[in-house]
């Protein structure tokens, strides 16, 4: 069974992948590892059928495609490409353009190479909401214009309506080495998550989804904040002020700061309406950021439970 767990040049992607049969096998022996289940009965024991690139449920014939369940569903793109596109994605320190991407891949239609990369961010965001951060977390919120193009400048704070609401968060609880004992406050985790109102139960709601009830939160001292002393066991507000950023909310202005240049950097132009998946795509890499080419293993995983919109 091929196994594959590092790809990190295209030399070696196309050493490995070298056909669209290579990637079709590669993405079966993943789902099989997974494990296939029955949509119909839930039964977990199922039959391939090589000639219809399908498996067989053992104990209602139900039959399930290779593509079914996963981000690919209901696409006609073929697997090497798709698999390519993941490589790039999960290659390039800061992110890749659609129109790059279309180059690289050599693919006629823009639309095509720019709706399979928003369904992989897709894939990322939902393998990121799986888990929530805890232990220390700060949080802050961010406003990013919804059309962003070169040299715009994008500010931290009440911004003007034109502008998005983000609400950041970044999981700093500090790290101890197990043979010395010394701590040492390290970055670890983030999320980025839009916001369509101020309304604290919005924001209540949101932040309950993605930070665990017992971690310790902290805030400056808005006023959508001020239920969170009551559904978090600990909430410390401080005031906000130049040496309370580069402090006690260090780590998630310094995500508000990357996430601003890269959006800029490779993007330029954003819809709102797409602008959460860019932020997942962020996301999703800097928590990852120590993955180096583990990452498209972890990413052909994400695709396979991914649950499609479309």
């Amino acid at each position: 069974m091929l196994k594959i767990d590092i790809i990190m040049k295209i030399t070696e992607f196309l050493a490995i992948f070298p056909d669209e049969q290579s990637c079709k096998l590669h993405f079966k022996n993943q789902r099989e590892l997974l494990g296939v289940v029955c949509k119909k009965c839930l039964c977990t024991k199922q039959y391939w059928l090589e000639s219809k690139l399908q498996w067989q449920c053992s104990n209602c014939s139900y039959r399930t495609g290779l593509r079914s369940g996963t981000i690919m569903h209901k696409t006609k793109i073929d697997f090497q490409t798709f698999y390519l596109c993941m490589t790039l994605m999960s290659s390039f320190k800061k992110g890749i353009s659609a129109c790059e991407m279309q180059r690289q891949l050599g693919h006629k239609r823009y639309t095509t190479v720019w709706t399979l990369m928003h369904r992989i961010r897709e894939a990322m965001g939902q393998r990121d909401d799986r888990y929530k951060l805890e232990g220390t977390v700060e949080l802050d919120e961010a406003y990013m214009a919804h059309t962003l193009k070169k040299n715009t400048e994008l500010k931290r704070g009440r911004g003007s309506q034109r502008k998005q609401n983000v609400v950041v968060a970044a999981e700093s609880t500090p790290l101890e080495d197990i043979e010395t004992g010394e701590k040492s406050s390290h970055f670890r985790y983030a999320k980025m998550k839009m916001l369509n109102s101020h309304e604290a139960s919005e924001i209540n709601q949101l932040v309950m989804n993605n930070i665990e009830k017992k971690s310790d939160l902290i805030t400056d001292k808005s006023t959508s904040y001020e239920d969170f002393s009551k559904l978090f066991e600990s909430h410390n507000v401080s005031k906000s002020s130049k040496e309370v950023t580069k402090t006690t909310l260090k780590w998630v202005h310094i995500t508000i700061s990357n996430a601003k240049r890269n959006l800029l950097g490779v993007y330029h132009m954003m819809n709102k309406k797409h602008l959460q998946s860019y932020l997942n795509e962020f996301c999703y890499r800097l928590n990852r950021r120590y993955f180096g080419d583990r990452l498209f293993g972890r990413l052909v995983i994400a695709t396979i439970y991914a649950n499609p919109s479309e």
